[in-house]
């Protein structure tokens, strides 16, 4: 038989036929197999175990179908000793089954850190050095002295802390700065758009202090509370406005846009009634 002819051959061609098939069943058989092994379709919402201990974590996740790392710990305020303080996915990431919770613990002890040496430094590096070592910034409290802006005392809970004292880590620290002999002021910053971080040090950076902030009813959450902005302060921002070194600025947050002020709105129409308080208002006071 020629070579034409057995290409022209009920042989050759079942062959070929035999051949497509076992490709085409070699493919699906990839397919299912794939399926399988990497469970497509198959995904779940990461559950929320932030603030459990660890075996009502495991016990959750193992629930799950998942598995729990931990792979650090810190320490914090936000939750009770011993609880997750942070996980990995965040809650309501959807995973495949088996997939590991990488988890943050809330550490049984503080971590200590030294007191770092303010006293003579100006407000800005003195509020860079104190955020530096693990702490955080709390009263800017202003005296009369010959020093405009400089650190006089460093306080913690009103009492005077020296150098090198060990204190737990994330601790607040006041400052006491001087004033000046006369009643130095300064410009009252814009803070409307901004994030409660953002505000805070503008306001320090301004040489004032944070009275209180408010969350109104579209703040429910965490993750509201980091992406909520300014809307309303209190003193009202002018461009001429200025202040006492040390004064409180009140501020409001929110989630929704429409509640973003325009210049030239009058802010006193919303501020809350000063006689009744926060009485009446949906919202959070936090000090």
């Amino acid at each position: 038989m020629s070579v034409k002819e057995f290409f022209k051959s009920r042989v050759f061609w079942k062959q070929v036929a035999l051949a497509m098939a076992i490709g085409v069943a070699i493919i699906l058989i990839l397919i299912i197999w794939l399926n399988i092994y990497t469970r497509h379709g198959q995904s779940r919402p990461t559950p929320e175990i932030r603030g459990l201990t660890i075996i009502e974590a495991e016990h959750v996740i193992s629930k799950n179908k998942m598995r729990l790392q931990i792979i650090d710990s810190v320490y914090t305020s936000l939750v009770p000793r011993g609880c997750v303080a942070e996980q990995m996915p965040l809650p309501g990431h959807r995973v495949k089954k088996g997939r590991t919770i990488k988890a943050t613990i809330n550490a049984f002890n503080p971590e200590m850190v030294a007191i770092p040496d303010l006293v003579g430094l100006p407000r800005r590096q003195a509020i860079s050095v104190i955020e530096t070592a693990g702490l955080k910034v709390g009263q800017l409290n202003y005296v009369p002295d010959l020093t405009v802006d400089f650190v006089l005392r460093q306080t913690i809970h009103g009492r005077e802390v020296a150098p090198g004292d060990s204190v737990q880590k994330g601790m607040i620290v006041d400052l006491v700065l001087g004033r000046g002999l006369s009643s130095q002021r300064t410009n009252l910053p814009r803070l409307m758009g901004q994030t409660l971080e953002q505000a805070r040090n503008e306001i320090l950076g301004a040489s004032l202090n944070l009275g209180a902030y408010v969350f109104d009813a579209t703040v429910v959450n965490s993750d509201d509370s980091l992406n909520a902005f300014v809307y309303k302060q209190n003193p009202e921002y002018r461009r001429d406005a200025t202040v006492q070194l040390g004064s409180a600025v009140y501020i409001w947050l929110t989630t929704d846009t429409l509640k973003i002020i325009k210049d030239d709105t009058d802010i006193d129409s919303i501020m809350p009634d000063k006689r009744s308080g926060a009485e009446g208002m949906d919202e959070e006071i936090i000090q």
